[in-house]
């Protein structure tokens, strides 16, 4: 067929009717929508019972998510990377960090992708949703307890409204009332702009076990508990966000585009290889992973 100058005898050439229609698609077609497959097998039963606490109170304590084996896994990789120490108050002068997981640590892949915080992301969020941050976060012994915040305070839309993010943290020790456990204030995130944490509001500690995880809307008030004992904890952390939304990593650069290419399709749409439609996230008008070794350009 031969091509006229509008483009309108090429088979790829789609008409706009509508902009819902335009807005609703992704331009490249080649790639499309994903989920995890993972996911989409979930208990439903157990995600509507647990899907319906976190939207009531903001948050939910799912127990034993992770293997052992996962877990001596996590830590062993993450053990060497261990030194960099909060520069303020708010990471924690007694905390240590480590940023930029997808790059170190393959160990985290697990917890990232979990198939049950995607199910519950995918009803919480746009498809292609991303993953704005991963943290391990190993709060030592006499650190003093961190401010409450919200995870997505940073976007500049007034209180109350949705959330914009979510996030978890997973329990790599045990966490208890003593080391570190994270606090977070029930129902909170319905509170409006005017309206912050005061000496007297009920605050929960997410005590769990090893493996657990505790899950929580980007506008619930949290923050990482004193650490009283003479052990560290530790854990690992993930927010994600809506796929219109700024993440607070930027995975372009800190995550090689080799390394990508080895993921899995979960970790890569996580990751910002995926678009929003019609065309955010796009290179030179087509979709991101077109980028990536072994892929074709045109």
């Amino acid at each position: 067929m031969s091509e006229s100058p509008n483009g309108r005898n090429d088979p790829q050439f789609r008409e706009v009717i509508s902009m819902d229609d335009y807005f609703g698609q992704d331009l490249a077609r080649t790639y499309g929508f994903t989920r995890s497959e993972a996911a989409q097998q979930v208990d439903q039963d157990l995600l509507d019972e647990q899907h319906e606490n976190l939207l009531r109170d903001g948050y939910v304590i799912i127990e034993n998510m992770i293997s052992h084996e996962q877990l001596d896994a996590l830590r062993a990789a993450a053990t060497p990377h261990l030194e960099q120490v909060g520069r303020n108050s708010f990471e924690g002068e007694l905390t240590q960090r480590i940023y930029g997981l997808p790059e170190k640590l393959r160990a985290a892949d697990a917890f990232i992708t979990h198939p049950l915080v995607l199910a519950h992301l995918d009803r919480l969020f746009m498809p292609n949703y991303l993953l704005s941050q991963a943290q391990i976060i190993n709060i030592l012994s006499g650190s003093p307890s961190q401010p409450l915040h919200l995870d997505d305070g940073f976007y500049p839309w007034p209180r109350p409204r949705p959330a914009i993010s979510a996030a978890t943290v997973f329990a790599i020790d045990d966490f208890t009332a003593d080391n570190g456990a994270t606090v977070a204030i029930p129902g909170s995130h319905r509170w409006g702009q005017d309206r912050d944490p005061q000496p007297g509001d009920e605050c929960v500690s997410a005590v769990m076990p090893a493996g657990s995880c505790i899950l929580f809307l980007g506008n619930l008030w949290h923050g990482g508990g004193e650490n009283r004992t003479d052990k560290p904890r530790l854990a690992l952390t993930a927010q994600y966000c809506e796929p219109w939304a700024r993440t607070q990593e930027n995975y372009f650069l800190s995550v090689e585009r080799e390394t990508v290419a080895s993921l899995s399709e979960d970790m890569q749409r996580l990751l910002g290889y995926s678009i929003h439609p019609p065309f955010m996230g796009m290179v030179n008008g087509m979709h991101p992973k077109r980028v990536l070794p072994g892929q074709a350009a045109d």
